[in-house]
């Protein structure tokens, strides 16, 4: 401190104070000022006052505020002055004590002295009495003599630097011999300078003083004591180790010391070698540390000297003189703790003297992280190094740490228990780096063990038979205390486990012991059965070592797994802890294990390299063929490193999706642990975000994604796998409005739930889910899925304990709206409809799912109610209608079994009269859904409909309605001969094979049984259909005025809210929502017009077409195929029309006039309207279907091929449209092969489909009752509807239900200019006779094959054209209409050629045909003129080839006008009826 404040003085203060530092620097030099404490402390009293901005020497003249004298003191000293000067002192050395140094006041009593001695040098005060006062302080405390010397001394200083003021120190001088009474010689002597001395008279020769003071420490602290090596020390040694060296359990350390102190003197040994020896003694007696501390304590005089011994001994190791190159001993380490240990050695003093330094420690772990990194990064490089470059590297590694002197001792303070002291050195050091060295970890385990072997033995789990090895305490009072409780745990055991970290692995069985401790502490009851997906209790964080537990896994127990080779034991061992623990948590650490842990050590990087070099070999094998052994070695490597493993695996299925089958069947020799971490990984691939989640082109999911799903959902039905992480993973992203995951949950569910989607069904397969629940299971199920029943309980399990159906299910039904609104703003419309379509056919599959597995009580109870979905959660009816419904269900059979069991007279009750219960307990169950519906829907809905049939509509199902008896007898036929086959089954013995029999027998008798019952409750549902439907559909005929009005718009209400919705949802929904029409007709519900209901469905679909999705397309072909099927089963025969159509009110129409005699305004349609009917509908089916081909739009393209294919049993049926959509098909085949590949596959597909059936196809003719122009007027007469129109009426044109007046005069005005264009053409052509033949054969073929292209392409569809000008009738034979086309025969060829002149207009492009004939006519007039110019010299000689070629041509036509009976029957087949029509009018 005084050196610090001197070096600050020193720059502050001016020349004089430099002048004083400079000396006050010199005399510490000499160091003789300093060398006692009074002197010190007056220095820095000095200083003190310097510091202040004081300048001494003046500043000693000054009186501060410690003092307790006054001024006037020095000026009254004669009088009064002296005696209260002397009365001060002798109080504060009264107060104090004897010994001046350490009496409180010591810093005013040096103060007061000094003052006083600065009087008698300044000549203020006599000289005289200045010593007489200094005498009587000196008699009353001699130890005033030391105070007064060492003042003198600092005196003395100051007046040597005061050069100019040589009286002060003479009187100095003079004072000084006075006193030297009291003081005495040799207190002098000791304490001044030899200069001053010399000045005082106290030396006679100073110059002969000061040799001899030089020479005197020359020999005190420079010359080495000379000892006789030769004779008495090699005796005396020998006897220092015979005592050294005895059983020392007989003799005290006194004793010891005393004798080495006899040998010492009588022996005159060296006492450092005298202490080496006992060291040496030490070192090769470490067990009896006690007495060796002991004598040590008593022989040692201070620490400096066995520093400094110790410094010789290691550093001897270090050192060029160390030939043998001998390694520090680990005895010396050892002795070197205990020291420590006991305080016999400060650890801060023997550190200094160990090498390497710590920074070059620090170098040494920085470049081996380095080495491991750039091993990791090199894993890909061929290496060139020979096969021992790697051994000889590692050896070399193992060389560099074999003489660390820091590492030793860390490894005897550990061993001695002197764990302070190795912590101090661990913080020291680099992080891990210390333990990771074989010794120290080994050492540091062992000390583990003896500290928590109490603990162990009382909470180890182990049943008391099993005999527990016992660590006994250390023999050392310094060593930690042994373990009692978990609080001592925390103490001493776990910091000691996080110093190892991952290298604890040196000892499996220690971490097996403190596993076993934390599974006690946490309550955790051992069991046998460790599945990954039984999620056992879990444990509060309250628990003991609850917190601890997840520490030491994340830094010891898991990294040091990864560094065991193959140890499964040990991994089931922390599985047992692990699976209490919440997913969140256990999650949370395989990332810590496979990312930061790894990293953070450079032997985890290593293991690292080894296990993906491993795998990368490993995979390059995987097949079908070597399941097994590829297998067993997946498992090997994943008990060690599984997060590592699953990663890269998880990479190669992501680009290689045929990898998937190969690999799940190779997981089956996982741990618990592996696979729980393989959860892990398979939801940290699904969430990175590095991966785009759709293709480039924005149109599709990414394959990586689907092959991820593929694996969900293999994986987790093939093995034990906690779902929980998955599940929750799914509801987060799609709250985060992500629906691509739902993917995921599409497999999973389709998987282990063993619930396909049903989009591709077959028509039988639809059929059968319309059965009961085994019906469904024989015939229903289109894939092999076996053994779902363990996998889907699984499922199940984890949905309802940890409460994510009904979240996942209500997140599904609203992320329908999200998809197409908010999460898709940017996207491709293809990706848009795709993931809407992903998200409905996962809401189904899963709603599915749930209502198959749960009990009904556990559905209606985890589910919320109808009012609750539609007003709370807002979901969308349909959806809404499809949660509930099986809900509805079971609410009715319980309420008609309270029912049934309250009623007494039950089984006296009829057939009737159970199913009126039956409908009574529906209408209850009903009625709070029916006014939950009310408020959904806009108010006008239910002036045409009533809320009891929206309610009735949405809450049934196919197996209400229909019993597919054909499958329940297909399926009873195939289980009764099943047991006959079996007898041919040579693998199956007598026993198996009559089990087998018995349970085949049972299956039919329980299908027999089901379908009874299913025909019991068809009847009853039918029963109560009957009794609600006349209030179905309101009349407002009195309100409306307009009856047809009203039916169009009941019809509207019904198709917008329930028929579109409910036929979109599922396949089976399609084809229930046609059965539910034919139903509604079969009941003959009032005010329901079937006729109505069907026109409006066929009539215009473009809309429909094009607002689907791809599934929603293929759902809405299903339910047109399912509309037409039964539209052409009462088209084909007239019996099965008459028997379901005729008389029923949905095939009367009140806007039909039959008879007005009776004034009957109501009419059914007959048979051959119906046909006609259904005629315009395959053509309004065909203009919409062709318009969307046409669009170039690639939804509309499409979807109408989607739906195409789904109706190709039932359409086309007439050659003619099939005609024209197979040129647009082959046109969209054209236009799309080289664009949109999949639009090419699917017409491509659907005109093989397409050309298949046209042997099937029916003429137009044979489909209905095609009419004449000309004498039909008996078919006028029988048909009220030409009448009406005839008198300008609103009558029905056949094949139409209703045309209003514009559109008759429109199409009367398109007859009109297709006859006048026909007759220009005819007259054009008779002229022509000055032109050459070949030229006008040219026109005339160019003609006929752009008219024939426009025939084919855009005509020759729908009804045919009639006159209206000219009246018809009809044959009196009904099937005179059928027969009369075929009689009209012989045409001839020039009528021919005029009929291709004249094409028939297409009626979906009229206008556009027109602008395009009359574009061709422009140019062939053009090409025509051109010619001529060219050929005015060879049109003579062709104008009489054209004359003979004319006369020709008439001959042959007036021929065929005279004999048509004679007509070629080739060309007859090319006429169509209205071709034959208009040549007749010409």
């Amino acid at each position: 401190q005084a050196y610090n404040c001197l070096i600050h003085f020193y720059k502050r203060s001016d020349r004089l104070c430099n002048q004083w530092c400079d000396y006050l620097f010199n005399s510490f030099r000499n160091t003789r000022i300093l060398t006692t404490p009074t002197n010190r402390e007056l220095l820095l009293c000095v200083l003190g006052s310097c510091l202040t901005g004081l300048r001494a020497p003046c500043a000693v003249n000054l009186v501060t505020s410690m003092m307790v004298l006054g001024q006037d003191v020095w000026k009254n000293w004669e009088k009064t002055g002296k005696t209260e000067f002397v009365k001060v002192l002798k109080s504060l050395l009264e107060e104090g004590g004897p010994n001046v140094a350490e009496n409180p006041h010591h810093r005013d009593i040096y103060r007061h002295i000094y003052d006083l001695i600065w009087q008698a040098v300044r000549d203020k005060i006599k000289r005289e009495q200045v010593v007489q006062c200094l005498g009587e302080l000196i008699a009353f405390n001699s130890e005033v003599a030391n105070l007064v010397t060492d003042i003198i001394a600092i005196v003395d200083t100051e007046t040597v630097l005061a050069e100019d003021k040589k009286d002060e120190r003479s009187r100095l001088t003079a004072t000084v011999r006075e006193i030297e009474r009291f003081l005495g010689d040799g207190l002098l002597k000791e304490r001044l300078e030899i200069d001053t001395l010399g000045e005082c008279g106290i030396l006679k020769h100073p110059k002969k003083f000061f040799t001899t003071v030089i020479k005197l420490k020359t020999k005190l602290f420079y010359k080495q004591q000379k000892f006789n090596l030769f004779r008495e020390e090699c005796e005396g040694y020998a006897k220092l180790i015979t005592e050294l060296n005895q059983d020392l359990s007989s003799v005290t350390p006194t004793y010891i010391i005393e004798v080495i102190k006899s040998v010492i003197g009588y022996f005159n040994l060296d006492p450092n070698r005298v202490l080496d020896i006992i060291l040496e003694s030490f070192e090769c007696q470490p067990n009896q540390h006690k007495f060796f501390i002991s004598l040590l304590g008593e022989y040692l005089p201070d620490t400096r000297t066995m520093c400094e011994l110790l410094s010789f001994k290691y550093s001897f190791y270090l050192s060029s003189n160390n030939e043998d190159k001998e390694v520090t001993p680990k005895s010396l380490y050892e002795v070197t703790a205990l020291l420590i240990q006991h305080d016999i050695m400060k650890l801060e003093d023997v550190y200094p003297l160990l090498r390497p330094d710590d920074s070059e420690i620090t170098k040494m772990a920085d470049k081996e992280m380095r080495d491991a990194k750039d091993f990791v990064r090199k894993l890909n490089v061929v290496s060139t190094q020979g096969k021992n470059d790697d051994e000889e590297k590692e050896k070399e590694d193992r060389d560099k740490h074999e003489n660390n002197q820091k590492f030793g001792l860390l490894e005897a303070l550990v061993k001695v228990g002197a764990w302070n002291h190795a912590e101090k050195i661990l913080c020291q050091l680099p992080t891990y780096y210390a333990t990771a060295q074989p010794g120290i970890s080994m050492q540091l385990c062992k000390l583990i063990h003896i500290i928590l072997d109490p603990v162990y033995q009382i909470n180890s789990g182990l049943c008391p038979r099993i005999k527990v090895k016992s660590h006994q305490p250390l023999d050392n009072e310094h060593a930690p205390p042994q373990a009692e409780t978990y609080e001592d745990l925390k103490l001493h055991v776990f910091p000691m486990l996080l110093a190892l970290g991952p290298h604890a692995q040196a000892d499996p069985i220690l971490l097996y012991k403190v596993l076993r401790i934390c599974k006690t502490a946490l309550g955790i009851k051992d069991t046998a059965k460790y599945d990954s997906e039984v999620a056992g209790v879990v444990v509060p964080p309250d628990s003991p070592l609850y917190f601890m537990t997840l520490t030491l896994m994340d830094e010891v127990f898991l990294p040091s797994l990864s560094l065991l080779n193959s140890n499964c034991c040990l991994a089931e061992e922390i599985w047992s802890v692990l699976r209490h623990f919440p997913y969140e948590q256990r999650y949370r650490l395989y990332d810590q294990w496979k990312g930061d842990t790894t990293t953070a050590h450079p032997i985890l990087l290593r293991s690292k390299a080894a296990v993906l070099k491993s795998i990368k070999k490993l995979m390059q094998r995987v097949s079908k063929e070597n399941v097994k052994p590829t297998g067993r070695q997946l498992g090997k490597l994943s008990h060690s490193s599984p997060g590592l493993l699953f990663t890269y695996i998880l990479s190669q299925i992501q680009v290689y999706d045929n990898l998937i089958g190969p690999v799940v069947d190779s997981l089956k020799y996982l741990t618990n642990l592996s696979f729980d971490v393989l959860g892990f990984c398979i939801i940290e691939s699904l969430n990175d975000p590095s991966r785009a989640r759709t293709k480039t082109d924005g149109t599709s999911i990414s394959m990586w994604l689907n092959a991820l799903a593929s694996f969900c959902g293999a994986v987790y039905k093939k093995h034990s796998i906690e779902l929980t992480g998955l599940l929750q993973y799914v509801a987060n992203q799609l709250k985060a409005k992500h629906s691509l995951d739902l993917l995921i949950i599409k497999e999973v569910v389709a998987k282990m739930g063993g619930i396909e989607g049903i989009e591709e069904m077959t028509p039988e397969q639809i059929d059968a889910t319309a059965g009961g629940e085994l019906l469904r299971q024989e015939a229903a199920s289109f894939t092999q899925i076996k053994n779902t029943r363990k996998s889907s309980q699984r499922l199940k399990d984890c949905l309802i304990e940890k409460g994510l159906a009904v979240p996942l299910v209500l997140l599904m039904a609203q992320q329908g709206n999200s998809v197409v609104y908010q999460e898709t703003e940017s996207d491709h419309l293809k990706l848009v409809g795709k993931l809407f379509d992903q998200c409905h056919d996962t809401l189904v599959q899963f709603g599915t799912f749930l209502a198959s597995n749960l009990s009904q009580d556990d559905y209606t109870r985890k589910l919320p109610p109808l009012e609750q979905l539609l007003s709370e959660f807002h979901v969308n009816a349909d959806i809404a209608f499809f949660l509930a419904r099986p809900m509805f269900n079971h609410l009715i059979n319980t309420k008609f079994d309270d029912l049934r069991k309250n009623d007494k007279l039950w089984k006296q009750r009829t057939g009737a009269e159970k199913q009126a219960k039956h409908a009574e307990a529906a209408q209850l169950v009903m009625e709070p859904v029916t006014a939950a519906v009310i408020p959904i829907y806009p108010p006008k809905v239910w002036e045409d409909i009533s809320p009891q049939f929206c309610t009735t509509f949405w809450s049934l199902t196919m197996y209400d309605l229909y019993v597919p008896e054909k499958l329940y007898e297909k399926e009873i036929k195939k289980l009764k001969e099943a047991p006959a086959k079996l007898s041919d089954n040579k693998d199956l013995n007598t026993a198996r094979r009559k089990k087998e029999a018995d349970r085949l027998n049972t299956l039919m008798e329980r299908l027999q049984d089901e379908e009874k019952r299913h025909k019991e409750h068809v009847e009853r549902v039918m029963a109560r259909l009957r009794q609600e439907k006349d209030a179905w559909f309101l009349s407002r005929t009195a309100r409306s005025g307009n009856s047809r009005s009203a039916k169009n718009e009941t019809i509207t209400q019904f198709l917008q809210f329930c028929l579109f919705p409910r036929c979109i949802f599922t396949s089976s929904d399609a084809i229930y929502a046609a059965k539910f029409v034919s139903v509604i007709h079969m009941l003959k519900t009032p005010n329901f017009s079937t006729l109505i209901c069907y026109d409006r469905i066929f009539c215009d679909i473009t809309y429909t077409v094009t607002c689907c999705t791809e599934n929603e397309a293929g759902r809405y072909g299903r339910f047109l195929a399912a509309m037409l099927e039964t539209v052409m089963k009462w088209h084909a025969e007239r019996e099965v029309f008459e028997r379901e159509c005729s008389g029923y009110p949905g095939f009367i129409t009140k806007f039909r006039v039959t008879d007005k005699a009776t004034g009957n305004d109501t009419d059914t349609v007959d048979f051959e309207n119906y046909r006609h009917v259904c005629h315009k509908w395959h053509y309004k089916i065909a203009k919409a279907l062709v318009v969307c081909l046409e669009s170039k739009d690639f939804v509309q393209i499409r979807n109408s091929l989607i739906v195409l294919t789904k109706i190709i049993h039932h359409f086309p049926a007439i050659q003619n449209l099939a005609t024209v959509i197979e040129k647009r098909i082959e046109k969209v085949c054209e236009d799309e092969k080289d664009k949109r590949q999949d639009l090419y596959i699917k017409a491509r597909s659907y005109q093989g489909q397409l050309g298949a059936r046209k042997a099937k196809m029916m003429k137009e003719s044979d489909f209905h009752v095609v009419k004449g122009k000309k004498g039909e007027e008996a078919e006028a007469a029988s048909s009220p509807a030409k009448k009406e129109r005839e008198k300008g009426g609103e009558g029905v044109e056949e094949g139409e239900i209703r045309s209003s007046g514009k559109e008759k005069r429109r199409e009367s005005e398109r007859r009109d200019r297709e006859r006048s264009s026909a007759s220009k053409e005819r007259n054009r052509d008779s002229e022509s006779k000055e032109r050459s033949s070949r030229d006008k054969d040219v026109r005339t073929s160019r003609e006929r094959d752009s008219h024939s292209r426009d025939r084919n392409g855009q005509g020759d569809m729908g009804p045919p054209a009639t006159s209206r000008s000219t009246p018809t009738r009809r044959s009196l034979d009904p099937d005179a209409g059928d027969r009369d086309p075929k009689r009209r025969r012989g045409e001839d060829k020039e009528r021919e050629k005029e009929k291709e002149k004249s094409p028939v207009l297409d009626r979906l492009e009229k206008n556009e045909k027109l602008r395009k004939e009359k574009r061709e006519k422009e140019k062939i007039k053009k090409e025509k003129e051109e010619k001529e110019s060219k050929r005015e010299k060879k049109r003579d000689r062709d104008d009489s080839v054209a004359d003979s070629s004319v006369k020709k041509r008439r001959e042959e036509t007036e021929r065929s006008e005279s004999s048509p009976s004679r007509q070629n029957g080739s060309e007859e087949k090319r006429k169509s009826s209205s071709d034959r029509k208009r040549e007749k009018r010409r």
